[in-house]
Parts: structure tokens; C-alpha cells; sequence
């Protein structure tokens, strides 16, 4: 025998009640040996005790009350509900009278849903030629006197369930009441918390039953609850232990006394949707699935008790003292940590009993608070229980890190004794976030980057689009989801949660408003995005004062804006400061180099204890292309220059090139990665404009920048044959000298043999003395620069 449980959403009228007749008309006509229970159908249970309220509150409910029976009429008009419906005018023209009830009360109320719907059906089959049986529970299963949560008294309840069904059996399908039970007095009670399930499993037990089949909405249990994880996968096969580990710390569909009498008979327990019969389901039974991580639960109708005091450092019987207490008041803990270095305890359990909780306690401590033994008794409701099933120890360490990284810390944690389950409570408002995280750590389904790029301009604009074209190959072969979420210029933000597309530009322009940084911080919050990071691909003086704001609130940095880095050296140090205390990273590849690797091999080359003497180069691809071209062709400086911009290689402004400031600032990034604690004002800077062009409007230097052309002629022809020009900075650690400067060079040097806008950059050490390493390549261009900032982008998605 089989025995089938269906869940209220797949008793709900449509869809739901029809596919359930259905899988149980084709079940009987493959004269498959079958019973069903049911759960209450629809919202009923919550219906009936919303009733029951309003009822004792003395507010009108008899509008609800017509509306819940026209609901379960609906279906099928010819079901005699009238006993049942009366019932529940009875209960609650009393309750409303004495404005309250009992929870023998409530019982009585809440099992008409189960008799109702197990009469629907009962006649809906026997309308389909099945030959159904109405069975009510309360005449089988037998019970304590505790209403709401009674315990079934086994010997009576095998007994009477196993010779109903030896006078009911052959082609009859009993259909069974779930949840509802009743006293030896006669007297309905319910068997709380997933009762049908419960009632479900006690009848598989009774009966032998080959496999209980719980019929539900969703294709089965997940590595997550798809509700907060949205890539969380469906598990084919768990063990009894694990679905009972997944039970007791909050999985919906499972709980724990559904479980256990299963266990003692190694009955399998499948998780199948009602509305997708083509799926299997999750199976569970006695070495069932494979060692691992199978799923994260949740536990989020929960308070943290803490205990804390002197007295309780080494006190023997503390322990016991509290869980006698809180025993004594059927209350259970889910979970418990104890340090004693913070002298303290912590407890979770359910958060409607934690008023109860603490008072219980604080009158068994009474003495102890007198003595200061005890110094607090403090309750948090504000948290949740995060529950890793088949976590080891040995690597707990990766989600943990994840979750630092992402500035959810713990609040506790423990584990089982056999060590393959771990159990963390966190904040409540960080629950979302924190699951997401764990998730994608320890399943790999994929790691989301959740970024949002300030500046969508030359270079930010072909960022965007690289991330989209490549997101997909990144995905693929890397496991990294790179979402997108905000795209910002200096007044406007355009956000989308769900990343952006290759329609950015409308989307943008369509969508975009007006922004403070504290509203796309609260924005990440508010939709629980984790590994955020800010890409900043602007050249404001402003903005890079957000970098800490944005470092405390989560984010990890990448920048291709050179000013955070060549700032007074106060703030520079206070952002790496920032960043180590919140364990961020800020990535610059594209400060100095553009796409050259030159950063980062200088940091290893000085972490290695290999002393950097010297580094000499051509740091500007703009003023690169402006002498490598004007050294060998004969054509006039000012017309380089006109070319140079119309490539895009200059700044709309080319005397922010040609002024060196911005060598300078990538001489300054250089030294101060070598630990030189020098200001832009310490760098010595030829300036390649004379002082009557440099203050003058852009118009009216665009109209004399063919004064230029004379002095640079000169300049050039008063050269060593074979030389060329070229402008560099020039760094000695030796003499602390930073120099800025026009310089002539051999042709067949490093120096002189580069060509169009490419950089390069000579690295003296103590190893490469006489001959430098040489780094070279493309030093302009908005393609080679957003490359670069991707390349950080990736780089920093390893670390996360």
C-alpha cells in the first residue's frame, strides 16, 4: 500500500482540487492499493482561526464566515456540509458572546476544514466511479488531553487504524481526515504543527505502507528556499537523518515527528507537486543520497535568550537549571551556545514563547541576580537561524568568510555532534542577504557580483558593454553572475535589481532619477545584494571621497580614477585603513598603465623584499603618441596635437595633458605604493606650456596653439642625431627625486623605440640593475582602459 497525503493548495478550488481527483481516479484504475489524507483545503485552517479572533474580539464575522462556506460549496454544491457549517455558526455565536474561547475550543473549529474537505472529495471520486470511503480520524487516532498539540497514544491508535482498514480494504479508497484526532473522552483535538503529515506518517507506519507520497505545490525540497534564493535547485535524494536535520530547523515542508515514524519503519517519504506530475519529486530514505551539503534551512520565527554573568563562569548546574525551567514551561530549544569567555549563554526558541521565557527564568535566578552572579536576562527577537545540513566543519570557514566579507557576522553559532551540521543565527533584517551568500559558496551554483559603475561615459559606457557581451562566457566557465544594478553619472542613477541590458542607454535615459549615494546603498539593502561592488570610472575630485562610505557600507572598490590615490596622503592612508578594518579590496590597475599589469607586479615585486630603485617611463599614451609621431615625421607640433585628439587620446582639454599633471599623479601612485609618503606637490613638473597659454579660455588656446610649433621645432632639431623626444616621469627611492620632464633619448633605447600611444614603464631593482624589466603596451584609449578596469572587476571576484 501507498499511502498519499495532499496539501491545502492542492485541495484549492481549479486547478488544484481537479489535478488531485485526478492523480487518484488514475491511481484506483491501475487497482493500485492507496489511501489518501488531507489537509484542510486552501486557506481554511487560517481562514477559521481569523474567524475565531474576530468572534472573541466581538467584531462582525458572520461576512467571513458566508464567504468561507460559499468557498467550500464551490466546488460541488451537492456535498452535504450542513453539520459541519452549523457546527461552526454554533462555536462562534458562543465565542462571540463570552468574548473568548479555549483551545479545546479551537480545536473543535479548526478540524471542520479537514472534515470538509475530506467529504468533497470523498464524493468528487465517487462521482469518477471510485469507490471512496469517508474516514474520520477522530474515531481512530487517540490522543492525550493536550488540545493544539496532543500526542497519540500508539498501542490504541495502530490498533484501531489497522482494523478499519482490514474492514475497509481490496478496491476501497479511504479517505482520510488529516491533523485531527480525538481524546479518550471523545473530545477533537489536533496533532499541531504539519498534523496531516503527521497523521499521514503515523497511518504509513501502521500499515506497512510500501511509500508515503506527500503531494505538495512545489517539485520538491530545495538547496534553499526558492522564496530567498532564486537559483536554488531541487534536491533528487536525501537521507532520514538530513530530511530530519532539515525538519527541525525550519523546512517547511518537513518536521520532525513527520519523520521519525518513518525512520522506524525505513518507509520512504517522496516530495511530489501536485501540479507537475512529470516530475519525480525528492525521495527520502535510509541511505538515500550521497555524503555532502544537501540544503540551507531557515529558522525566522525566533528569539535569542541571553544569559550572561559572572556566576556563570565555571558554576556547575547552570545548564540543568535552565532547561529544567524552561522544560517545566514546554518550552523548546532550538538552539544553544555557550562561551565562557564572554560568562554568557545563548538560547533560541520559538519567539511567541519568549515573554514566558524570561520570566521563567528571571524567577529561577532570582537569587543569583541578588548575588550578581546574574547580571542580565535579555531576549532579541530581531533574528533568524540560518541551518547548513551536511556542513563540515573542516570547511566552514568559506561560507563563514563569504558572510564576513559581506558584513553579516553571526551573532552565534553551533554545530551537531556529529559535526556535519552547522547552525548560525544572524540578524533578521540580513536573513535574505546571508542565505544568498552561504548559497552560493557552498553549492557554486554561481557567484553574483552585484556592481553598480559610477560615470557612463567614454570609458564607463564601453565598460557596460563589455560586461554585458562577456557576462554569459564568465558565467559559464567561471561560475561568476556579473549583475549590473546601478549605472550613475553625477546628477542620475538608473537601478534595476535584476541587471541591466544591452538596452542600458534607453533604460537610462527612460528610468533614470535623481540620486544621493545613500539611496543606492539603501537600494542594495532594501533588495538583500550581496558581494556589492563599486566601479568608479569618472576623473571627479568629488567623488573619490565616497570611497569610504561606500567601503563601510559593504562595497569592495575597483576605480580607474587616478585622484583617490594622489590626495593628501591623510585620506589615502584612511582608506586603506577602512578598508583593512571592513576587509574590503580596491583595485587600480588602470590608475598608472591603463591595461599594463605594472601595479600589481610592482606590489609583488616590493612584497617580496625585492628593493625597486628606480622606475622610469612613458606614463602618458597621449603625450606617447604626441612625440613618438612628431620625433619622426616633419610636420608641425600643433597638428600631432590636433590629431591626438581627434584619436580621443587627449582630454577634451589637452593642456590637462600637456600640463604633466597627470604623469604626475601616476608618478605619485607609483611612490606611494613603494611606501613613499610623498605629496603631488614633492614632484618636480616641466610644464610643456608656457604661462601665457596655461590660463587663458580653451577657445583662445585652441587660436594660439600654433605658437607651440616654433619652440618645439627648436627643441627637436637641437637633438643628438638618432635622438627622439619623449616625456617621462622619473622615480628614485634611492634619492626620494620625482621628476616630470621632456627628455631626448637614443632612438634604438626603450624609451625610443616605442611606438604610437603605447606606454612603457622601466623597473629597476636590486636584481634587474643593468637591464630593467620592461613593461609595455597600449597606454590610451577608452576600449584599453575599460578592459582593464574589467580585468580588475575579475580579479576582485576571486577574492570574493
Amino acid at each position: 500500500m501507498k499511502v498519499l497525503k495532499f496539501g491545502g493548495k492542492s485541495l484549492a478550488n481549479g486547478k488544484g482540487i481537479d489535478t488531485a481527483i485526478q492523480i487518484i481516479t488514475d491511481k484506483a484504475e491501475k487497482n493500485e492499493q492507496i489511501a489518501v489524507v488531507l489537509s484542510a483545503r486552501g486557506n481554511a485552517t487560517d481562514e477559521l482561526l481569523e474567524i475565531l479572533e474576530k468572534a472573541a474580539n466581538q467584531e462582525a464575522y458572520k461576512t467571513q464566515l458566508e464567504s468561507f462556506k460559499n468557498y467550500q460549496n464551490q466546488r460541488d454544491t451537492s456535498v452535504d456540509l450542513s453539520e459541519e457549517f452549523q457546527t461552526l455558526e454554533t462555536i462562534f455565536q458562543g465565542v462571540s458572546l463570552l468574548a473568548d474561547y479555549s483551545e479545546k475550543i479551537q480545536d473543535k473549529v479548526v478540524s471542520q476544514g479537514e472534515i470538509i474537505a475530506a467529504k468533497l472529495v470523498t464524493k468528487l471520486l465517487k462521482d469518477k466511479g471510485v469507490n471512496a470511503h469517508f474516514t474520520d480520524t477522530r474515531k481512530l487516532i487517540k490522543t492525550d488531553d493536550v488540545f493544539g498539540n496532543a500526542r497519540p497514544i500508539e498501542a490504541i491508535s495502530r490498533k484501531n487504524i489497522i482494523n478499519h482498514f482490514k474492514s475497509h480494504n481490496g478496491n476501497t479508497v479511504n479517505i482520510v481526515t488529516g491533523f485531527i484526532a480525538s481524546n479518550q473522552k471523545n473530545e477533537t483535538t489536533t496533532l499541531g504543527r504539519n498534523g496531516s503529515n503527521y497523521t499521514a506518517a503515523l497511518l504509513a507506519n501502521f500499515l506497512d505502507a510500501e511509500e508515503l507520497q506527500n503531494y505538495t505545490h512545489v517539485d520538491g525540497i530545495f538547496t534553499a528556499n526558492p522564496e530567498l534564493v532564486s537559483d536554488a535547485k531541487k534536491i533528487a535524494a536525501l537521507s532520514f537523518n538530513e530530511a530530519n536535520e532539515l525538519a527541525t530547523f525550519g523546512a517547511n515542508i518537513l518536521h520532525a515527528k513527520t519523520i521519525v515514524p518513518l525512520i522506524e519503519k525505513n518507509i520512504p517519504l517522496r516530495i511530489l507537486n501536485t501540479f507537475n506530475k512529470e516530475d519525480k519529486g525528492t525521495i527520502i530514505a535510509e541511505n538515500a543520497a550521497e555524503k555532502g551539503i544537501k540544503s540551507i534551512s531557515v529558522l525566522d520565527n525566533v528569539a535569542l535568550i541571553n544569559l550572561e554573568g559572572r556566576g556563570l563562569l565555571g558554576k556547575i548546574g547552570v545548564d540543568a537549571r535552565i532547561f529544567k525551567t524552561l522544560s517545566e514551561h514546554d518550552i523548546n530549544v532550538n538552539v544553544i551556545s555557550q562561551g565562557s569567555s564572554e560568562r554568557g549563554i545563548g538560547l533560541v526558541i520559538d519567539r511567541n514563547q519568549a515573554t514566558k521565557a524570561v520570566i521563567a527564568l528571571e524567577r529561577e535566578f532570582e537569587h543569583d541576580f541578588y548575588t550578581k552572579d546574574v547580571s542580565k536576562i535579555a531576549v532579541e527577537e530581531n533574528v533568524s537561524v540560518i541551518s547548513i545540513v551536511g556542513q563540515d566543519l573542516s570547511e566552514f570557514h568559506k561560507p563563514y568568510t563569504a558572510l564576513i566579507k559581506n558584513q553579516i557576522v553571526p551573532v552565534l553559532f553551533n554545530n551537531t555532534v556529529s559535526g556535519k551540521n552547522v547552525s548560525l543565527v544572524v540578524k533578521k533584517t540580513q536573513l535574505h542577504k546571508a542565505v544568498n551568500v552561504i548559497h552560493g559558496q557552498i553549492f557554486g551554483i554561481s557567484k553574483k557580483i552585484n556592481i553598480a559603475v559610477f560615470g557612463k561615459g567614454l570609458v564607463g559606457g564601453t565598460l557596460l558593454n563589455q560586461i554585458i557581451h562577456s557576462k554569459k562566457d564568465i558565467l559559464d566557465k567561471n561560475n561568476i553572475k556579473l549583475n549590473v544594478f546601478a549605472v550613475a553619472d553625477s546628477k542620475h542613477v538608473y537601478l534595476d535589481k535584476n541587471g541591466i541590458t544591452d538596452d542600458w542607454k534607453t533604460g537610462f535615459q527612460t528610468e533614470k532619477t535623481a540620486y544621493t549615494l545613500a539611496q543606492i546603498i539603501d537600494y542594495a539593502k532594501a533588495n538583500h545584494l550581496e558581494n556589492l561592488l563599486a566601479v568608479d570610472t569618472t576623473a571627479s575630485k568629488e567623488f573619490v571621497h565616497n570611497y569610504i562610505h561606500l567601503v563601510t557600507n559593504g562595497f569592495d572598490l575597483v576605480s580607474a580614477n587616478k585622484i583617490a590615490n594622489t590626495v593628501d596622503y591623510t585620506f589615502y592612508e584612511e582608506l586603506r585603513t577602512q578598508l583593512k578594518k571592513h576587509q574590503k579590496s580596491y583595485l587600480y590597475e588602470t590608475n598608472v598603465g591603463a591595461g599594463l599589469p605594472l601595479i600589481d607586479t610592482i606590489k609583488l615585486l616590493h612584497k617580496s623584499g625585492e628593493k625597486i630603485k628606480k622606475i622610469r617611463g612613458v606614463f602618458s599614451g597621449s603625450l606617447s603618441y604626441l612625440f613618438n609621431t612628431f620625433s619622426v615625421e616633419e610636420i608641425p607640433f600643433s597638428t600631432v596635437l590636433q590629431q591626438a585628439e581627434n584619436k580621443g587620446f587627449t582630454e577634451p582639454d589637452a593642456r590637462e595633458d600637456l600640463s604633466g599633471n597627470d604623469v604626475a599623479r601616476k608618478l605619485l601612485i607609483l611612490a606611494r605604493e613603494l611606501d613613499l609618503k610623498h605629496e603631488l606637490s614633492d614632484i618636480s613638473i616641466q610644464n610643456l606650456l608656457p604661462n601665457d597659454l596655461q590660463h587663458i579660455s580653451l577657445e583662445a588656446f585652441k587660436k594660439k596653439v600654433t605658437e607651440l610649433d616654433k619652440t618645439y621645432q627648436l627643441i627637436k632639431a637641437n637633438q643628438q642625431k638618432n635622438h627622439v623626444l619623449r616625456y617621462v616621469g622619473d622615480l628614485s627611492t634611492e634619492t626620494g627625486i620625482l621628476e616630470v620632464k621632456l627628455i631626448s633619448v637614443p632612438q634604438n633605447s626603450a624609451l625610443g623605440q616605442i611606438k604610437g600611444s603605447d606606454s612603457i614603464f622601466e623597473i629597476y631593482t636590486e636584481a634587474y640593475a643593468t637591464q630593467p624589466l620592461v613593461i609595455q603596451g597600449a597606454g590610451a584609449g577608452a576600449a584599453v582602459t575599460a578592459r582593464g578596469v574589467f580585468g580588475d572587476i575579475l580579479r576582485l571576484t576571486e577574492k570574493l
